[in-house]
């Protein structure tokens, strides 16, 4: 049996009543079956009105739309608007004799040194452990983003593994601006050189802002040329590689930039040494 799309169902019918009241056959919908005519039959699988109450209209199951407090900060879309990032200006150091805590202070850090040198391992610690938001960013997890293509120096140095070096960098600064605009410090660690400044710390200084941070972490050679053979994949180096690396790394004596030699120190130790080194540089930023 077919009913007009929209109109509302008929009630029961009981015996001994008519229709009910104020209710009319749809048109095309016979009412109930009078005496002398004929009735109708129903339509293969069709089993005949409901008995007992009629069920509410679908419109009425539906449960009303959950209502959330809104958040902070937001528009009407839920957008939530964060800063720019603009380049990091250098910390300011608190007044004397108050020495400036660099575990409470949002800062941006390079971390420099060769293959090998422990970097990673020492910025994923010191971010862990301090007392506010910190993230860390590793330029070699940026540049293997890139998969198909992927120009592997260890292939040979040419222009396409130069160009994706100065993305990958760049990519780390924007990360990095955003990170601190957004109260969050970020500690990145790179192999860069001293005797390419354009590239290397210009470079930082350029993606990041004159804020930036730099620390050398040079340990001795033996110690470097043990922990890169403790490498797998693209990571590890030849030995010879690695001591050409170490030696051009030397040259930051010298520089004016602070030096941890950590060939005897574990990771948590080199942290807080590196904390120490970062308190110095706050209150006396170096010139680079």
């Amino acid at each position: 049996m077919q009913h007009a799309v929209g109109s509302p169902l008929p009630p029961p019918h009981q015996p001994g009543h008519g229709p009910a009241a104020g209710w009319s056959p749809a048109p095309g919908h016979p009412g109930p079956h009078q005496p002398g005519s004929t009735p109708q039959q129903p339509q293969p699988g069709y089993l005949g009105a409901p008995s007992g109450p009629v069920p509410p209209a679908p419109h009425a199951l539906v449960p009303p739309a959950p209502q959330h407090a809104p958040v902070p900060g937001a528009d009407a879309t839920g957008h939530v608007p964060l800063p720019p990032g603009g380049p990091v200006p250098m910390p300011s150091a608190p007044p004397a004799p108050t020495a400036p805590d660099p575990t409470a202070t949002t800062l941006a850090v390079l971390l420099i040194g060769p293959a090998g040198a422990g970097k990673t391992s020492v910025a994923k610690y010191w971010a862990d452990h301090r007392r506010v938001p910190t993230a860390h960013v590793s330029l070699d997890d940026v540049r293997e983003w890139v998969r198909s293509g992927f120009a592997d120096p260890q292939s040979g140095w040419n222009d396409h593994s130069e160009a994706q070096y100065r993305l990958a960098r760049r990519t780390c600064g924007f990360a990095a601006r955003n990170f601190l605009a957004n109260g969050i410090s970020c500690i990145l660690d790179d192999a860069i050189f001293p005797d390419r400044p354009a590239v290397g710390l210009g470079g930082w200084k350029r993606h990041v802002g004159p804020g930036l941070l730099p620390v050398v972490l040079l340990p001795g050679l033996e110690v470097v040329l043990e922990r890169n053979a403790e490498r797998s994949g693209n990571r590890r180096l030849t030995d010879e590689e690695v001591a050409r690396i170490h030696g051009r790394m030397a040259g930051w004596y010298g520089s004016g930039l602070p030096i941890i030699d950590n060939t005897q120190l574990d990771v948590p130790t080199t942290a807080r040494l590196l904390d120490d080194v970062l308190a110095r540089a706050i209150a006396s930023p170096p010139k680079w």
